[in-house]
């Protein structure tokens, strides 16, 4: 959602296009072709170019506008952020998110493990959204806050009690508003 939440943003136009992946849609041979990853989401181009991984997508998408921070320290933080979101936000939040909603697992059937990292992801998300700032530090919104409020603010669908993360909580509002999201 964080790639359309930027086109809308943008005011982009762009053809929404649904991969079922839970019967083999990204693993077709002609997704394949487009996106050898054979992962969601794919942002094919004008020019036919296809580019994979949702936050390479929106830092292609993001370039030249306000979202990235000209200032090098922000956007290195925004950028920090980035990849923490990738390898110790969504292999947690967002996998137990989805064993509970589209694999059907009960709460007891997902592994302890994802709670517990996802807890330690979401509690130094906390620790970084404390006096209301924003997670790059500077005066707005970045990308860092676009690719993390989407799978934090339903964070709850895969186990993860919100209430208490005051912080998170408020900035979710805040970033959902920064960005349109609905």
């Amino acid at each position: 959602m964080k790639v359309k939440w930027m086109l809308d943003v943008l005011g982009r136009d762009y053809q929404w296009v649904e991969v079922d992946i839970m019967s083999g849609g990204s693993r077709t041979p002609e997704f394949l072709l487009l996106n050898p990853f054979g992962q969601v989401p794919t942002l094919v181009l004008e020019d036919g170019r296809a580019l994979a991984q949702s936050n390479a997508i929106l830092l292609h998408l993001g370039e030249g506008t306000a979202w990235i921070p000209g200032d090098a320290w922000e956007r290195a933080k925004m950028l920090e952020w980035l990849f923490w979101e990738q390898y110790s936000h969504e292999p947690y939040v967002a996998v137990a998110r989805f064993q509970r909603v589209y694999a059907g697992k009960t709460a007891e059937e997902v592994e302890p493990r994802l709670i517990e990292r996802g807890n330690v992801a979401l509690a130094r998300m906390e620790a970084g959204l404390v006096g209301g700032g924003w997670l790059a530090g500077g005066e707005g919104a970045t990308l860092a806050d676009l690719a993390l409020v989407a799978y934090t603010r339903v964070a709850d669908e895969g186990g993860f009690d919100l209430s208490v993360y005051p912080s998170i909580r408020d900035w979710i509002s805040r970033a959902e508003a920064a960005f349109g999201i609905k």
